[in-house]
């Protein structure tokens, strides 16, 4: 997946919304505004096959998972600025299927959920059935 399609995603998610709370370039997806997800630009002058900026995106996870993520992807790194045990960070140069990036953010999205408060699980779910009609 590219950036885009990794926004266009991040965004599908019922109630999500963004903020820049660190900088312009780093996008900050929030539930409940809870971060349950990040994309920014690489490494300063990190490109490509194409020449393309290479992007980052940092999302929540359980933390064995964690692990066995990072042994099967090497783009699949300890999270970036984030607790390492509960964040990695995915390099979005192409080698990690859009299928596992997709089902990744689901659960970063999910864990995030799953810790809301009753009222709010309640709230997003009205959200959420409201969308889904």
């Amino acid at each position: 997946m590219d950036h885009k399609s990794v926004h266009d995603y991040l965004q599908s998610k019922p109630a999500t919304f963004i903020t820049q709370p660190f900088a312009q370039d780093t996008d900050v997806y929030k539930v409940q505004h809870k971060m349950f997800a990040t994309l920014s630009e690489g490494k300063e002058g990190q490109v490509d096959a194409n020449g393309e900026l290479v992007w980052w995106l940092n999302l929540k996870c359980d933390p064995d998972e964690a692990l066995l993520l990072r042994d099967e992807f090497p783009a699949i790194v300890p999270g970036y600025h984030m607790n390492k045990r509960l964040w990695n960070t995915i390099i979005l140069d192409g080698s990690v299927p859009d299928d596992k990036i997709k089902e990744m953010i689901d659960k970063s999205y999910d864990i995030v959920v799953d810790n809301l408060p009753t009222a709010q699980k309640e709230e997003l779910a009205k959200i959420a059935s409201t969308l889904n009609k």
